[in-house]
């Protein structure tokens, strides 16, 4: 156990998909794997470990933002032996060819976030996931015939920013960020630095550009694609 986890010893496969929304976890679990079992309820952070086409999977909420991915990838990577964290969450897209329900794989993840300065002493403004779970994604993708496209993302501290707040077009014109989250950049600071893998598939849930956006019940059960890929990799890995 520790401070945010109640689960056991062992209670983790090795490979942990890992959405920001605890009733996403709730229906991945329950949508996709064999006899899911709750392994954590603390904050009521749900995680479940069944299996996947035979093969042992876990799935946990991580909450918003990098703090809260922060502490519960690190205390998963850390604690109960998990090597590898593909993030499945929602983005915002800057990019005018990037629209509702696209799937698309970070290729690195930019932040003006102050976590792997203060995590350990890293300046980067830029961090990357492991190629060989992106290359694995990538393959399954094209197995499949899912689309998905390789972006660069922005993870921002901020949701709501204030009168003088930096606007998604000076941010995509001076960094070609493609879309926005808010955890992806914690979740490699932490895999890099444990020397475990991670990455992070994302539903386009919204566009800056063209101001759709899907609706909350719709985030919570709709972006099945994404969810299936990640699976089909993660039995891979």
């Amino acid at each position: 156990m520790t401070p945010h986890i109640n689960a056991p010893e062992g209670a983790f496969a090795k490979t942990v998909l890992m959405p920001g929304d605890p009733l996403r976890a709730k229906f991945i679990a329950e949508t996709f794997l064999e006899s899911p079992e709750l392994v954590n309820n603390v904050r009521n952070m749900l995680a479940f470990t069944g299996t996947y086409k035979g093969k042992p999977v876990s799935v946990m909420a991580s909450g918003m933002g990098m703090p809260s991915i922060g502490i519960y990838s690190h205390e998963l990577y850390k604690f109960y032996g998990v090597e590898n964290i593909i993030r499945i969450g929602s983005a915002g897209s800057y990019n005018a060819n990037l629209n509702l329900h696209d799937v698309v794989l970070a290729n690195s993840a930019y932040s003006l976030s102050s976590y792997a300065m203060v995590h350990d002493h890293n300046a980067s403004k830029e961090l990357f996931p492991s190629a060989d779970i992106n290359k694995t994604i990538m393959r399954k993708a094209q197995e499949l015939n899912i689309k998905c496209t390789a972006v660069k993302v922005y993870s921002s501290d901020v949701f709501y920013g204030g009168p003088s707040a930096i606007t998604w077009q000076e941010m995509r014109e001076t960094t070609g960020v493609d879309c926005v989250e808010m955890e992806s950049f914690a979740l490699f600071q932490n895999a890099n630095t444990l020397g475990k893998r991670a990455a992070c598939l994302l539903t386009i849930s919204d566009s800056l550009v063209s101001a759709e956006e899907t609706t909350p019940e719709e985030r919570q059960t709709s972006f099945r694609t994404m969810m299936r890929l990640a699976l089909e990799a993660a039995i891979e890995l």
